[in-house]
């Protein structure tokens, strides 16, 4: 750490500083020198630095003031990175043109990892992998399997878009100040195409989010303010599945059956 600098908890500043996981960040990253890499919040340029010697180029972002100038010190006149200071929730990844898709990766602020991921897939088509440390609690969620409690609208949103695989768990003290929690090195392997057909997303998503904001009701009465409970009910049983099911017990490949088929009877 600089000792002048002190780590502002608004900003969700947990610093990386464990050599060793540093080091199995990039490995996990499997970096060739054609590589370009989108750095999200590179802070004091601890695991920048070791992306710069792998990468052909780095993008580093980073929204705090204080950071950027020491980075901008750091690698004063390296041009294999480009040192950008903004919010990554307003940064536009399309601006910039490059020959293959990016690598992305990121010691984010864990309160925030929702709407990074979020915008992340905005811009998919152009991104091959996403590499993020998030809270443990959090990667287990996102790589859940139906019928576990970990298992969530966020599991299926993720799921939908990626191929998810925790790589490996880091300890809070490998942080500086260490978080309240542990994390984990989280991929998200981006899919050619979303893991199953929905006829609308943002209608499906809402479904989902619904359904799961009333878990502990059967799937059918979870959505009776969406959709006509006879409605459901007849499209469950069509399909084959115990009218009393929750929607925990519902893969994702089985929530997008279940709203295309009452989206097809419907119009």
């Amino acid at each position: 750490m600089y000792p002048d600098f002190s780590p502002k908890k608004s900003l969700g500043q947990n610093f990386l500083f464990d050599r060793n996981i540093l080091n199995k960040v990039v490995s996990s990253l499997g970096l060739n020198n054609d590589d370009t890499v989108l750095e999200i919040g590179a802070g004091l340029g601890t695991l920048t630095s070791l992306l710069v010697e792998k990468a052909h180029k780095v993008i580093a972002l980073e929204i705090d003031k204080r950071a950027v100038a020491l980075l901008n010190a750091k690698f004063k006149n390296n041009s294999k990175i480009e040192i950008i200071e903004q919010d990554f929730l307003k940064y536009d990844i399309k601006q910039k043109f490059f020959k293959k898709k990016l690598k992305v990766v990121g010691n984010i602020p864990f309160y925030i990892t929702t709407p990074i991921i979020e915008r992340l897939f905005n811009f998919r088509d152009r991104i091959e992998s996403i590499f993020l440390t998030v809270q443990k609690e959090v990667a287990e969620r996102i790589t859940a399997l139906p019928s576990t409690k970990e298992y969530g609208a966020l599991t299926c949103f993720v799921q939908y878009y990626t191929l998810p695989e925790i790589l490996f768990n880091i300890k809070a003290g490998s942080f500086v100040p260490a978080p309240k929690v542990d994390a984990a090195l989280l991929k998200l392997e981006i899919l050619k195409d979303p893991y199953c057909d929905v006829s609308n997303g943002e209608q499906f998503f809402r479904m989902v989010r619904y359904g799961f904001s009333q878990r502990r009701k059967t799937f059918v009465n979870a959505l009776s303010p969406m959709f006509k409970k006879e409605l459901s009910s007849s499209v469950i049983k069509e399909l084959g599945f115990n009218p009393k099911i929750r929607i925990e017990n519902l893969s994702l490949k089985d929530l997008a059956a279940f709203f295309n088929y009452l989206k097809a009877i419907s119009t």
